[in-house]
């Protein structure tokens, strides 16, 4: 790894890393980047993975941020920086060279070859890849996947099995082929980053943190990581509403218990007395959509609201697709499998009626009819949901009733603003009955949660 415009290179380097890792969610304050800059001075460039695992270790606070700072690392301290293409060999002679070193485990060398074999093989739109560069060209040209066999041939010749059974043999090859084609990746990004901007590509090509992907397009994966951040969320916020809950008891100033202690210090109040407000724990109420996309944005606050739910003196939980019904207990069990907990829902909970798509209007009609009761004057009601009505009647009066009798109600959409109003969304409509927020990722929800919980 060279950096020939020395010192100065390098500071923007670490600079444009940080900016970059910062936009994508990860707080670094000044102390981490003097703690970075100095690790820099102590490691050298020498070594770029003990490099990387320097700056991981001053930069970051949690293992999930390593999806994030290992990519955008790349960007900013390549293996080279420069083109470095003077000899562009031929692709069977890049295949046994690639052979040789998937056999003796080289990593460096893998490096220097994915950069090689980008250079070679993956510029498109004229010489030297004038337009860019390309990890899925390159890697359709050499096709590293078909050499397990010539490697497992090699390291059997070179008597390198070391007793490995064909299969972890096997196993072992394909994940240095896999290490490779990330190589490969990894430096196509680098040189299509100098040629388009570094910054620009680590906003867009990056994968987001967890806490900033979107709900409805999050993937099993992602939303099994994302209920494994309820636990740590719930902590965080049950703290920041003991916060507001203490600062609520305070009350306003008793002026006369005020004036009175005054006396003593010559009428001047040194020491306010305030009137001590104990206010009951409220209670709250959840009615979640649960159909399509939407079910995992409603599946974690479920989750998370019953993680909180030591907050709250009664918390209730209703599920609906076009008919609700109540899921509280159902929830309490399934803290405990929280990755069954919506097919749990749908398979013993009665949620549809004729149809199988959401019917908003039924489904609110349905919850003032059977369950009006479990909203009073204490009651808080989060209503989550896209409000996309599939065109049917969207029921205001039954929301006005819910509204009118609850203490207060939101309603947390997981949609973009921009598409409120679209197609079959009444979104418009309710928002002008209760307060409506959107509400795309955890980010926004435990600020919304932190903020609108009642205390």
């Amino acid at each position: 790894m060279t950096h020939p415009a020395g010192e100065a290179d390098l500071a923007a380097r670490l600079t444009g890393l940080v900016a970059a890792l910062r936009a994508h969610g990860v707080r670094i304050g000044t102390g981490e980047s003097v703690d970075a800059a100095s690790a820099v001075a102590a490691l050298g460039l020498a070594d770029r993975e003990l490099l990387r695992e320097g700056l991981a270790a001053t930069l970051l606070h949690t293992a999930g941020q390593r999806p994030v700072f290992d990519p955008v690392f790349d960007l900013y301290f390549p293996r080279a920086v420069g083109g470095g293409g003077e000899e562009k060999a031929g692709r069977q002679e890049l295949r046994e060279r690639l052979t040789a070193a998937l056999a003796a485990g080289d990593s460096a060398l893998l490096g220097r070859l994915a950069a090689e074999a980008v250079d070679a093989l993956g510029g498109y739109g004229g010489p030297s890849g004038s337009e860019g560069f390309s990890s899925y060209q390159t890697l359709e040209r050499l096709r590293p996947q078909t050499l397990l066999a010539p490697v497992r041939d090699r390291v059997r010749a070179q008597g390198g099995g070391g007793g490995f059974a064909d299969r972890l043999l096997e196993d072992e090859i394909r994940g240095r082929i896999d290490g490779f084609r990330a190589m490969v990746a990894a430096e196509a990004r680098r040189r299509v980053a100098e040629r388009r901007g570094r910054e620009e590509i680590a906003r867009r090509a990056v994968a987001p943190t967890v806490d900033r992907v979107d709900f409805l397009y999050a993937g099993r994966e992602q939303l099994a990581e994302l209920r494994r951040t309820v636990q740590p969320l719930a902590r965080k916020l049950a703290t920041r509403l003991a916060a507001r809950r203490r600062r609520a008891a305070r009350g306003t100033v008793d002026l006369r218990r005020t004036l009175r202690g005054s006396l003593s210090t010559g009428g001047v109040p040194m020491r306010p007395v305030l009137r001590r407000r104990r206010p009951a724990r409220p209670e709250l109420v959840l009615l979640c959509d649960v159909s399509g996309s939407v079910s995992g944005f409603s599946d974690f606050t479920m989750l998370l609201v019953q993680a909180l739910h030591d907050q709250f003196s009664k918390v209730r939980v209703f599920a609906f697709v076009n008919r609700v019904d109540e899921v509280t207990g159902l929830l309490v069990r399934g803290t405990a499998d929280p990755e069954g907990l919506g097919g749990r829902i749908r398979a013993e909970a009665t949620l549809t009626g004729w149809h199988g798509s959401s019917d908003y209007g039924v489904a609110l009609g349905e919850f003032v009819q059977r369950y009006g009761g479990a909203v009073g004057p204490r009651t808080t009601v989060f209503v989550l949901g896209d409000a996309r009505t599939n065109l049917s009647d969207p029921n205001l009066p039954a929301l006005r009733e819910i509204a009118g009798q609850a203490r207060r109600v939101y309603w947390l959409n997981p949609e973009p603003r921009a598409q409120w109003g679209t197609g079959d969304s009444a979104a418009p409509a309710y928002a002008e009955v209760v307060e409506m927020h959107e509400c795309r990722t955890v980010r926004q929800l435990s600020a919304l949660v932190g903020h609108l919980l009642p205390v």
